[in-house]
């Protein structure tokens, strides 16, 4: 690693990150030698690494879920600190250019179809086009997402942080009690504490159940530095060293944190109004049941293993054919021991079911066979940045992509939790370009929380309908049928 010269006043800074200079000096050295592109071998598709339950097994997993489900510590974990920025960002080029765009037509043209045109001043959608687009960003553009209005009721208007509350009472109950976690900004902590405030007892009520909110923030340690093109550290006007948020995967630091026997994941802006919400509840009890019933095989093979009650054959066809995870080919010319330890330690890990969307021309990772260092083939989820140009074509054969939509089991079989920081992949970040007060910089994300930061995690994915998909990425689409409460 080569030598960097910091100051005193840089040593400081670092430290109050809770980084040390030899962290810096290796995230530099990221830079420089940049991310080698996933062993990609091919698309997972149905028959092929995605699972499609007949009606028969569906039934069959979610009344699985809905047994032993009760009994069992659950938290529904919501990645909730992105700013709405983006959703507004056409809004904002009206605004600057004074230049039409599609989305500013159709806010306009919409005004009275939002949930949040009751909080627009009064007789907002008589004036002008300019005067309208201002209105709605003066109500949202410095908000984040889980705190915009999403959906209309006839009892008043519900943002995207209460659909979550909404949607957990229905399917992830740890008996009474609803445990729902948001990773947050420091900065808007305040407007989600008086959030809950004023709406936590009216729908404890309205469900029957007990919240147990909790909120964290991204840790400053999990910060990364940036560089200049040339790879020097970046320097902001002041002279102070330039620390970015490394991604969603410095969430896996939230996620560890997290005590509990299954943990449902899903972004803070993927809701729907309460007359769609049948299909989330459904396949999400359908995702959680396949995982407890495979945790359940996996354990007890991995005790009948160490036991003598399972033999090598009876666990590789499982972890083969039911894990969907591919021995080397070294795996029948080495030792009976060597084949245990293998085996033990293949069934021995966090595991996570994901549900899979069929492609319908959305951007995002989706669903791969993956080489792994140790000969193994495993499926993992692969954004489109980590494939190599010459595998390029492996995007166009995808049939299904990632909506974020996964249940997670992460303790082992004695009940004690997997230290997940065990199970990431250091070699899967990412590098992009961005810039600072006029200045091109490289920014540098840590391996993504559902890519690189799982990757060693046993992997499994499950086809979902695009109706449990509903992401809201730019502000016109909660003018989409599915965030109408009404059509």
């Amino acid at each position: 690693m080569r030598d960097l010269l910091f100051g005193d006043r840089d040593r400081d800074q670092i430290r109050s990150h809770g980084l040390t200079e030899e962290k810096v000096g290796k995230q530099i050295e990221n830079f420089i030698k940049g991310f080698g592109y996933l062993p990609v071998e091919g698309a997972a598709s149905v028959a092929n690494g995605i699972i499609r339950p007949t009606e028969v097994q569906a039934e069959k997993y979610i009344l699985e879920y809905d047994a032993n489900s009760y009994g069992l510590t659950i938290v529904k974990f919501v990645p909730a600190s992105g700013a709405a920025t983006r959703m507004f960002k056409d809004l904002f080029s009206f605004v600057n250019t004074g230049k039409e765009n599609q989305v500013a037509e159709k806010t306009v043209g919409g005004i009275e179809n939002f949930a949040f045109y009751p909080a627009l001043p009064g007789g907002i959608e008589n004036s002008d086009e300019r005067t309208v687009v201002e209105a709605v960003l003066r109500y949202g553009a410095h908000l984040p997402k889980g705190l915009i209005y999403f959906h209309s009721y006839p009892e008043g208007a519900r943002t995207a942080f209460e659909e979550h509350l909404a949607e957990g009472a229905m399917y992830a109950r740890s008996g009474n009690t609803v445990k729902v976690h948001f990773t947050i900004s420091e900065e808007h902590r305040t407007g989600f504490e008086e959030l809950v405030g004023k709406i936590k007892s009216r729908y404890e009520q309205k469900y029957g159940v007990t919240y147990d909110i909790t909120f964290s923030v991204q840790d400053p340690a999990t910060d990364t530095i940036a560089v200049t093109p040339s790879n020097e550290p970046f320097r902001n006007q002041d002279g102070t060293l330039l620390f970015r948020p490394a991604g969603h995967g410095a969430l896996l630091e939230n996620l560890n944190r997290i005590d509990a026997d299954l943990i449902f994941i899903k972004n803070i802006d993927n809701v729907a109004p309460d007359r769609l919400k049948a299909d989330t509840v459904r396949y999400k009890k359908l995702i959680g049941g396949v995982l407890l019933d495979l945790k359940k095989r996996a354990d007890a093979l991995a005790t009948g293993l160490e036991n003598g009650q399972a033999g090598i054959s009876q666990v590789r066809e499982f972890i083969e054919n039911s894990l969907s995870c591919k021995l080397p080919d070294s795996f029948d010319t080495s030792g009976p021991e060597s084949q245990k330890l293998l085996l033990l330690k293949l069934l021995d890990r966090p595991m996570r079911v994901c549900g899979m969307v069929k492609n319908e021309g959305e951007a995002g990772g989706g669903p791969f066979w993956v080489s792994n260092s140790d000969g193994t083939r495993s499926l993992q989820i692969a954004e489109p940045s980590q494939i190599s140009p010459d595998k390029a074509h492996l995007l166009k054969e995808g049939t299904h992509f990632n909506p974020v939509d996964l249940v997670c089991a992460v303790k082992d079989r004695n009940g004690n939790k997997f230290d997940l920081t065990g199970f990431r992949d250091p070699a899967t970040g990412f590098i992009s370009e961005k810039s600072k007060d006029g200045k091109k910089l490289k920014a540098q994300e840590l391996p993504g929380l559902w890519n690189g930061a799982m990757a060693d995690w046993i992997t499994l994915f499950v086809e979902v309908p695009v109706s449990t998909f509903s992401p809201v990425k730019e502000v016109t689409d909660l003018l989409r049928p599915e965030h109408q409460s009404n059509v």
